[in-house]
């Protein structure tokens, strides 16, 4: 499995940005091609030194690196990270990587 995890900074208006990420940004993203799930924090996101900066944590997952690399390119990963400008205004950080199983 290869993913995606978006890092969000606190927003301007976290009430805002829950709406619009719950509902408007998720859309969008599910339509990329090749993506298997998303996963969404609930909550707090904490550090083991207490709160994080982080607002939420996002996690796409796909079936390898191609598969995620494909969908980043194509036209509905495009406008999902267009789309990520319009509602992150605390910024975001996005690691991609593979895993393995151990």
């Amino acid at each position: 499995m290869a993913r995606i995890v978006a890092l969000y900074n606190t927003p301007k208006d976290p009430a805002a940005f829950d709406r619009y990420y719950e509902t408007t940004h998720v859309e969008i993203a599910q339509k990329m091609p090749g993506l298997r799930s998303i996963e969404l924090s609930k909550g707090p996101v904490v550090t083991a030194a207490g709160d994080a900066f982080y607002h939420r944590v996002g996690t796409l997952r796909f079936d390898s690196m191609d598969a995620l690399q494909k969908a980043v390119v194509s036209p509905e990963g495009q406008a999902t990270a267009a789309d990520v400008m319009t509602f992150a205004t605390g910024g975001v950080t996005l690691l991609f990587f593979d895993t393995i199983d151990i």
